[in-house]
C-alpha cells in the first residue's frame, strides 16, 4: 500500500500494459476517437504514464469533469483503462496500447470518411508541434538543434516497394525504442520525447496500362 499526501492509503498503481500497437479499422471507433480532447488525453498519457482526470486537466487546460467524461468514452472503446488506486476523479488512467494505427478497409466508404477526419485532426496537432519547434528551435541547446532534421526524399517506387519500405522503417524504429514509452526506467539520462513524422505518398497517379497490378484485386 502507498499513502498519498493527505494521509489516506491508496493501493499501488498496477504495472503498465505491454507495449502493443492497436489497429483500428471500423468507422464507429474512429469517429469516437476523432475529438480534440480525446486525442489530447491520449497524447498526455503517452508522455506522462498513468494520470488522473485532474492531472490531465491541468496538462491540457480542461476541467476534471470534462476529462473524466472523455476518459470514460475512451475506456468504452478500449483505448484506456483504470490503472488501479484512487476513487472518482482521483482514479489514475492509462493507455491499453503503446500506439494506434488506423486505416479504412477497401470498399468501406464510411470508414474512409472517418479515417480522413481522424487523420486530419491528428496531423494538424502534430504539425502544430512541428511549427512550434521551428519557431523556437533557437532556444534549444545546440546539440538538439544539430541532432534534429528536416528532410525530404524523392524516390521512384512501385506500390509494393513503398509498402515494404514503410514496413522496414517501422521494424527498425519500434523494437529499438518502444519499450521506453511504457517504462521510464528504460530511458537514458538526458533523453526527452522526440516526435518523428513520416509521410509517404505518390505525387501522381500511375499511367494507365503501366502493367502494375492493383494489390487490392484478386489475381
Amino acid at each position: 500500500m502507498s499513502v498519498d499526501a493527505s494521509g489516506s492509503s491508496q493501493p499501488p498503481r498496477e504495472p503498465a500494459p505491454s507495449p502493443e500497437l492497436r489497429r483500428v479499422t471500423d468507422a464507429r471507433t474512429m469517429r469516437a476517437l476523432a475529438h480534440p480532447v480525446r486525442i489530447a488525453l491520449l497524447e498526455e498519457l503517452v508522455l506522462g504514464g498513468a494520470l488522473t482526470a485532474t492531472e490531465l486537466g491541468e496538462r491540457i487546460g480542461e476541467s476534471p469533469t470534462t476529462c473524466s467524461f472523455h476518459l470514460r468514452q475512451l475506456a468504452k472503446y478500449g483505448f484506456v483503462e483504470e490503472a488501479g488506486g484512487g476513487k472518482g476523479r482521483a482514479r489514475p488512467w492509462r493507455l491499453t496500447s503503446i500506439g494506434i494505427s488506423f486505416a479504412a478497409p477497401q470498399d468501406d466508404p464510411a470508414a474512409e470518411i472517418a479515417a480522413g477526419t481522424l487523420s486530419r485532426l491528428v496531423r494538424e496537432r502534430q504539425l502544430d508541434r512541428y511549427w512550434r519547434w521551428a519557431e523556437t528551435r533557437g532556444t534549444y541547446p545546440w546539440a538538439w538543434r544539430d541532432a534534429s532534421t528536416d528532410s525530404e526524399y524523392l524516390f521512384y517506387l512501385t506500390a509494393d516497394e513503398l509498402k515494404a519500405l514503410n514496413q522496414e522503417l517501422h521494424d527498425l524504429l519500434m523494437p529499438r525504442f518502444r519499450d521506453r514509452l511504457a517504462d521510464p526506467a528504460q530511458r537514458p539520462a538526458g533523453s526527452v520525447p522526440v516526435e518523428l513524422l513520416l509521410f509517404s505518398y505518390p505525387l501522381q497517379l500511375p499511367a494507365e496500362g503501366d502493367g502494375e497490378p492493383d494489390s487490392g484485386q484478386a489475381q
